[in-house]
Order: C-alpha cells, then structure tokens, then sequence
C-alpha cells in the first residue's frame, strides 16, 4: 500500500496541469489564452482589451498584422475550424471603454539603456523599459519612427497606436544618428535591433540565454535576428526580463520562453459548434463575439478536471489532492489523525475515468483507494462512511439471503450465475426470470447468491474484503470450476481484478450466443444506452447490449459520455452516504445528457435514475419484457427483504425437494405513512431496527412518555449508531410517528 502511494507521488511529477495551451506557446507575444478569453466569454471587452494590451504593447498594430500562428495549432480546427483570434482581439478594441495605456507613478530607475533602431522591436523594447522608469535613449539612423512598418500599413494606424502607447512614457530619441561602433556608447545595457539587413556590429548569439550576444550587456533581437514583424515586436517587449537579469545579476543567460506545449487534446472529446465570421472588414457583433469566444475550448492539461466528477465537483487537479491526502495520512499533529481529506478520500467513486483521460494515464481513483485503506488501517477513516455497506454486504452474504447450490442431480457445473447482491434487491423478477432462461439452455447452471467485496474495498477493509473473496474462491471450488456468468458489471470487474482464475462471461453476451429474442416495440422509441462506468473496458459488452435494443425495435441516439469515457451514475464507490450533495450533482449530470429515455444494464444506474424521475430501462426489461413497470421502487428495508424473497423462491421453484426456510416473523407490527418511509429510506433507517428499538422499549421499559401527545419517545444503539424512534401503540401495532439516528453513544445508569 505505502509502495503504491509513493509510486503515485512520482507520477504526479509528470502531471501536466501547468503547461500553455497550444496558442499561448505558439503566440509570439504567449498570450495567456486563460486570462483573456474567460473575459471575452462574459463580454468583459474592456478587461478583455487590457490584457491584450498588456501582452502585445501596441494593439492597434498587432491586431492588423498578426499573422495568426495560433490557428494551425487550435484543436478546434480538427472539428470544425480554428478560434477567430484576430477578429476577437479586434472586437475587444472597438468594445473596450478606454483604449488608453494605465499610468503608474513609479520612482525612476538609475540606470542607462541603449536602444538601436527605431523600428518596432526598438519601440517594443523602449516601451517596456520605459513604463518601468529606465533611461532610455533610442539611437534612429533615418529621420522617422517605425522602421518596416511604414511599408505595411498606413502611417495614421501605426502611429496613433505608437503615439498612444507612449502617452505617459518619457524616454529620449536621437532621430538621424547611426551608430557605427559600440563602443561610442556609455550605457549599461545595449539592444540592437536594427532591423533586415541592419548593422549588426559583428554580435553573434548566444546560445545559452534569451536574446544574449556574445558581447556582456548587449542584446539583439527582431528582423536583425529574421524574426518577422510580429515576432520583431514580440522581441522587444521581451528582452526587457534578459536586460534586467543581466543589471541585477551580470548574467546574460535568460532562459528562452517556450515556444511549444506538453498538452494533449482528445478530440473525440470536442463537441462541434458551428463558426460564425464578421464579413470581410467587419468587426463582430458583441453577440457573435460572445460566442465566438465561447467555442474556445481554453485549453489546458484539464481533462481530469473537466471530465473527472471528483476533481470537477472541488475544483483540484491531482497534483492538489496528493498534498491534501498526504497530510491527511500522514499529518503532522500530535495525535497523528488528519482530517483535511477524508470526505474528498470517500468521494471517489472508483470509476476509473481518470486514468482513461489523463495523457500521463495518472490513477488519482487508485491513490485515493490505497488512501483510503491507510486511514481505515489507522482507525482514522469514519466509520460512518461505509458502516450501512458493510453491514448491507455481510447481510447479503449470511444465511439468510446469500446461497451458493448446484442444481440437483449434478455434482459440478460449466456455468455458475453470480447475479450480484443489487439485482435482486431491487426486483427478484430480474434473477428468476435470468436463472430460469439459463437453467432451460444448460440444467447444469449452479448459483451464488451473494456479494462480490466491493463494499468492503470501496470502505478500505482489506480484512473483510479478502474474506469475502476467499468464500467466493471456496464456493467456486465447490461448484467444480464453473464459468461465471455475471449481471453486474461491477462484479465483473471485481472478479476480474481480485479472482482471474474464475473465466467469466456477461450474461446479455451469453444470451447473445444463445439466440435471445427480446420483447419487440411496435413504437421505435429513441432511446440512449448509458454505459455503466465499470463497463469502460468492454466493448463487446456494450455492443451486445446495443444490439440487443436494435433488436427490439429502438433508435439508437449515443450519449456525450459513453463506451470507454462512461461515467458514474454516483453508486461507485457508495459515497451518497460520505458526500450526498456529490452524489446529487452525479446524478443529475447523469440523466440531463440528453432528454430521451435510458436503457442500461446495472441495476444500480436504473434505479438511481429511475428515483431521479428519468425513464430508463433495465436491459432485462427489454429482453424479458418490461415487470411491473410503474410499482415504487424499493427502500432499503425492502431491499433487505427482496433478497429474502429470492432465496426462497429460487429454492421453491428450483429445488423443489427442499425445506423452504421460514422467515422469522417480528411480534412489532409498525404502522408507517409513505413519508415518513421515504424518510427512513432517505437517511438509511432500516425499518427493522426501528422495529428492534420499540421491541427493546418495550421489553425493559426505557422509553418517556410526551405528556402533550402520549407519544412515546426511546432510543437503543444498534451497532455503532443509536435510534431514537417516537410511536404511538394502537390495537396491537405501533404506528410510527418519526425516528432518526447519530453516531453519538450515550452512556446510561
């Protein structure tokens, strides 16, 4: 577990979050994509306006002449076409409240900079040194400002702009005075940029710094060093972080800015939005500029962020989450319990989707796992987490609800059926109708009714969960080897992960093979297949499921997120109880992908969404045809007693030569409202602890009447957790009038 953890913080030194996007590196002037376009995506045009001028120095020129090198790097050019940046850096201008530079009274500096050539890498530079109160001299051989750009605009464009920019800078130009030598020149830092074809004094480059010559406090840069005239501006303003290095430090080795970028986009990921251009000479409309900007896709190492429901739902990158978990598990306090991570630990819903996205293939899911088995192996995760699961899970596998038989007149089988410990939870129908269909194809097919421990993983008790796997292994054993066939697909993976010896199959792949003919719809509803998330790895599974609803007579409409980027519908990891407004996000992410209804094959998803009021189908629904299609879905008492339910009709209708178990009848008879059992339900009240507190206040007399009502008020802790329950006795039955439970015990004379 520690070796995992630590192999997880290496990996996260690879992690990407902090690399541009694909048009700040390829950007001669790296303008910061993240910056400017959110403002341009609320219609902040004026703040819009002053990052870009804070970026490029002359706006009215670059936005003429840029030569968009951004565009032949933006993804959206693969889907439908590249970001209009020139048009919106033009809209931020025509948009913007004032166009005029900021002033800043700073202290004037003591040193003396040198500036040769006029031309617009010269200005860029002196416009830099000079908004930070530098002497700055600009050395002009002919008489005008400018240099190339006379012979590419209009003087009126690029000189307004100039003359702008300079309104609050003061620096001194020698109009007419070529330098021949520099050594005439008593300065402490030079900058040649006299532009194509220019005097270059004999400097050669210095490989080993931004800008540097191979002369101490000499710089070059521009059309001198065949940059264009974007680039040449670009030069300018950025050689001032080299000419300042060089005066603080006497070093010329200023690191040279990156011009590329580590991020992947998947484009599979990329929804299309169609473009809208201003006509040609025509700036956007503020609406189009809009959304124009909204197609931007800002891109950033953040898939995880932006496809992941965890790091999406608290705003983290995995870099962020390492720290918090490691001084959750490892904190520096006296009695050696964090408590900064511990809900962002159980909010993971173990879908593995994180991995899949992230170009480095980080495993945030994995680490927050072996996390969580860290804390819990301290004592330090609360209990109260995964307390309901775990006892959910041992429920299932004891006497009363879990089996594992091989029919009768075989001593082995070739198929053993592992519906799982949900499907018949929520409706028996589902495993005797699949038993049955798998009993008449091949009378040798076993059953196991239990659970597969991923409760137990989910809740990081190794102990119990290898428990539960080594009786999985046993019953297994005993069946002689079968093949498994599996209805969940969280199963699945659990006994493909933990139990590779057991060859397993899905049971809709096997009712493939074997010739299933689902029920036929005469309508040809759309409908959308919703992948569970454990069903990533797949494929086949998932065209089998879609072929069987062809079959049926659907129309097919896929889902923005499925097959290998399925996500959760907020069961994994059984966080509703750790982080229940998560879970509530989850699902209503979940069912507004679109508006037609669901069909699935986990029961989990069904009945998630199905509570959420989405219609949705069960594949088996579609198979068998749809059971008792409007009847309320079950509490979790219900569940309980489902799985009773199953085992004893499975037992009546498949060995019938066997002793029917009894169920044990409770002498407290309750009277519930509907309400107050969706309560119950909603806060995991079992009614059969209810009904164990009133037996117990009863029995000994603990309990308080309410003199205003003559209800009666006690309480009885159940495990860790205490009830409390108010009833009324009415004809030999209690009528239950509220109960609720906490984790506090209380300590009684």
């Amino acid at each position: 577990m520690v070796l995992e953890m630590e192999k997880f913080k290496e990996k996260i030194k690879t992690c990407l979050q902090n690399e541009p996007a694909f048009c700040t590196a390829a950007c001669p002037f790296h303008l910061d994509i993240h910056d400017f376009m959110p403002k341009m995506q609320r219609g902040g045009f004026n703040a819009a306006y002053r990052t870009y001028l804070n970026t490029v120095g002359f706006p009215g020129i670059v936005s003429e002449l840029c030569h968009e090198p951004c565009k032949n790097v933006c993804p959206r050019r693969l889907k439908d076409e590249a970001i209009a940046m020139k048009h919106l850096e033009k809209a931020a201008i025509k948009y913007a409240r004032d166009l005029n530079p900021n002033s800043y009274n700073l202290a004037p500096k003591n040193k003396k900079i040198a500036i040769i050539g006029a031309g617009i890498s010269g200005l860029g530079c002196a416009l830099r040194l000079a908004s930070k109160k530098y002497n700055v001299t600009v050395f002009e051989r002919t008489d005008r400002i400018g240099g190339h750009l006379w012979d590419v605009l209009p003087p009126e464009v690029f000189l307004a702009d100039i003359e702008r920019q300079f309104m609050h800078e003061k620096y001194t130009l020698n109009l007419n005075t070529e330098i021949t030598s520099l050594d005439e020149l008593d300065f402490d830092a030079i900058y040649v940029a006299t532009g194509k074809g220019g005097t270059d004094f004999g400097l050669k480059p210095d490989p080993e710094g931004a800008f540097a010559s191979d002369k101490p406090g000499v710089f070059m840069g521009g059309e001198l060093c065949g940059r264009n005239i974007i680039e040449a501006l670009a030069d300018g303003l950025q050689a001032i972080n080299a000419i300042e290095r060089y005066i603080k430090t006497g070093n010329m080795n200023q690191p040279k800015a990156k011009d590329k970028t580590e991020i992947l986009i998947n484009t599979d990921l990329i929804s299309y939005m169609k473009p809208v251009l201003p006509d040609e000479g025509e700036v956007f409309t503020q609406e189009n500029a809009l959304y124009e900007a909204k197609r931007c896709l800002r891109c950033s190492c953040d898939a995880c962020v932006r496809h992941c429901d965890l790091m999406s739902y608290y705003g983290k990158y995995p870099k962020r989450i390492g720290e918090e978990v490691e001084i959750t598990v490892n904190p520096g306090t006296l009695d050696g319990n964090g408590t900064v991570a511990t809900r962002l630990i159980s909010t993971c819903n173990q879908c593995g989707l994180c991995k899949g996205i992230c170009p480095q293939e980080i495993d945030t899911g994995d680490f927050l796992l072996q996390s969580h088995r860290a804390m819990r192996g301290k004592g330090a995760m609360p209990w109260a987490f995964h307390d309901f699961w775990l006892q959910d899970m041992e429920f299932t596998n004891s006497e009363a609800a879990g089996m594992c038989k091989l029919p009768k007149g075989f001593d082995k089988s070739r198929y053993v059926f592992f519906p799982g410990c949900q499907l018949g939870a929520s409706d028996p129908w589902y495993v005797i109708e699949s038993y049955r269909f798998l009993r008449e194809k091949n009378p040798d097919t076993a059953l196991i009714l239990g659970c597969c421990g991923a409760p137990a993983e989910w809740a990081g008790d190794e102990q119990l969960h290898e428990a539960a796997v080594a009786k999985l292994r046993e019953d297994w054993i005993s069946l002689g080897k079968p093949i498994a066939v599996f209805a969940c697909p969280t199963c699945r993976q659990m006994f493909r992960k933990y139990l590779p010896e057991i060859e397993g199959i899905f049971l809709y792949n096997l009712m493939s093979e074997l010739g299933i003919k689902p029920s036929p719809r005469v309508n040809g509803d759309t409908v959308s297949v919703f992948d569970p998330c454990t069903t990533r790895e797949e494929p086949e599974l998932q065209h089998v499921i879609r072929e069987i609803a062809e079959k049926a007579g659907f129309s097919l409409e896929p889902l923005p997120y499925e097959g290998k980027y399925a996500k959760c519908c907020s069961w994994g990891g059984q966080v509703s109880i750790a982080n229940p407004s998560f879970a509530r996000e989850v699902v209503k992410a979940r069912i507004s992908q679109n508006s037609n209804p669901y069909i699935t094959y986990c029961i989990n998803c069904r009945d998630i969404f199905d509570a959420a009021k989405k219609p949705v189908y069960h594949i088996l629904d579609i198979i068998f045809g749809s059971h008792d299609k409007d009847q309320m879905l079950p509490t979790i008492t219900q569940r309980r007693s489902n799985r009773i339910n199953l085992k004893h009709k499975l037992l009546s209708e498949f060995w019938r030569d066997e002793a029917i178990m009894e169920q044990k009848e409770s002498r407290i008879k309750l009277l519930i409202t509907p309400e107050l059992r969706q309560k119950l339900h909603k806060e995991m009240i079992l009614e059969t602890d209810i009904e164990t507190v009133i037996e117990h206040c009863e029995s000994t007399g603990r309990k308080v009447q309410i003199p205003e009502s003559g209800h009666f008020f006690g309480h009885l802790q159940i495990g860790k957790m205490t009830y409390w329950v108010e009833y009324l006795p009415e004809d030999g039955k209690f009528n239950l009038i509220n109960a609720y439970c906490h984790r506090m015990s209380i300590e009684e004379a």
